[in-house]
């Protein structure tokens, strides 16, 4: 019976294979033959010292650098090989539209070599703090642990209430997936399923990839990063734990301003008419702002058709004024064309304005209760 299911579906996900494989962007499918390459590549022993981050070498005097651009692609492990391709195509069906295959490339090249970077200097601090020179000398860096982690951010940027799975204990959402894949490498590593090295690779990934969506992504608007307080550090870890840790990163972020590392997100304020300000952050215009807009305006037309549909209601709803003169009939036509539509959300109200042509006035952000980083 079985034999004859496989025999029946064979065929149908051979087709639904090859056209998720043929949809796919040439960079998806180029870092899926590198993959492939470098593991026929592994088999040798010095090819693996020379093709991955060792932190003794990576650091002078060595200083092997080509390892950050060579390490991502460099997987011992069959089973490694087919879960990275295969959580690459995701991504990229579900990213690279929203983001296109240039942002895509830097995202990939930022995550990967941060990953080597920070996963190096890490080494060298536990170095530093046990002289244990394995350390150094027998840890091998190397695939797309990092970029995993990665991607787990880019997803929980993108739906972060999307609803994974109901569980009687509450539902797991995209916002929980990144520290729960975290603790999971971290229990593997514990019991000797995975290298530690894959779990070093992970965290790296999480903050490398959160630093740069965060602060750094250029957007087609003009604008940069996300200042969402939804995409906030805190953000990742359960609801009791967020207050200390707002507190403690609002800190440091505050220290990272003063010495020039990192800007302070500013307000702006564009005044599109006499009566109406529009309030929005950096970055966040294109996120939940945008979305949050959009589902307002179409209830916002629904209500409308349904009310030119039934005339009690119009009757009801909107009363007629009476013309007294064409002034009055003249102000009534302005009012309608600078309608003003209130949306509310979670993080601040915007006033959506007619468009006019005024210059942008922008203070700082002193809001001490939202979370900065």
């Amino acid at each position: 019976m079985g034999f004859r299911f496989l025999s029946v579906n064979v065929p149908y996900l051979r087709s639904q294979g090859s056209a998720f494989i043929g949809n796919s962007s040439v960079f998806i499918k180029c870092i899926s033959l590198a993959l492939a390459l470098f593991h026929i590549a592994s088999y040798s022993e010095s090819l693996i010292e020379y093709l991955s981050v060792i932190p003794g070498y990576f650091f002078p005097p060595k200083f092997y650098v080509w390892t950050a651009f060579t390490h991502p692609f460099l997987e011992v492990h069959l089973l490694e090989v087919f879960t990275d391709i295969l959580v690459l195509f995701l991504v990229g069906k579900l990213v690279e539209p929203l983001w296109g295959t240039r942002e895509m490339i830097i995202f990939f090249a930022v995550v990967n070599i941060g990953v080597a970077v920070v996963s190096g200097f890490f080494y060298y601090l536990l170095y530093m703090i046990t002289f244990n020179e394995q350390l150094l000398f027998k840890v091998r860096i190397h695939g797309l642990g990092g970029y995993i982690a990665g991607a787990s951010v880019a997803v929980k940027q993108i739906l972060p209430d999307y609803v994974l799975y109901h569980s009687p204990m509450g539902k797991i959402t995209n916002r929980n997936v990144p520290l729960t894949l975290l603790l999971i490498t971290c229990v593997l590593y514990a019991v000797g399923i995975m290298q530690g090295s894959y779990s070093t690779m992970f965290g790296s990934g999480l903050l490398v990839s959160w630093t740069y969506l965060r602060f750094y992504q250029n957007h087609s608007n003009g604008s940069r990063g996300d200042m969402t307080e939804s995409f906030s550090f805190p953000s990742f870890f359960p609801n009791v734990l967020q207050p200390i840790l707002t507190l403690i990163c609002n800190t440091i972020f505050t220290i990272l301003v003063r010495i020039k590392i990192c800007k302070k997100p500013v307000r702006k304020y564009d005044m599109g008419s006499a009566n109406s300000i529009s309030l929005s952050l950096p970055g966040v215009e294109s996120h939940d702002t945008e979305r949050r807009r959009q589902i307002a305006l179409k209830a916002l037309s629904e209500r409308l058709s349904k009310s030119e549909n039934s005339p009690s209601t119009v009757s009801t709803a909107w009363p007629k004024m009476q013309k007294s003169d064409e002034s009055t009939n003249e102000n009534t036509q302005g009012g309608e064309e600078n309608a003003v539509v209130e949306i509310q959300i979670d993080e601040e109200v915007e006033v959506i304005p007619a468009a006019v042509d005024m210059d942008s006035l922008s203070v700082e952000n002193t809001k001490e209760n939202t979370p900065l980083v």
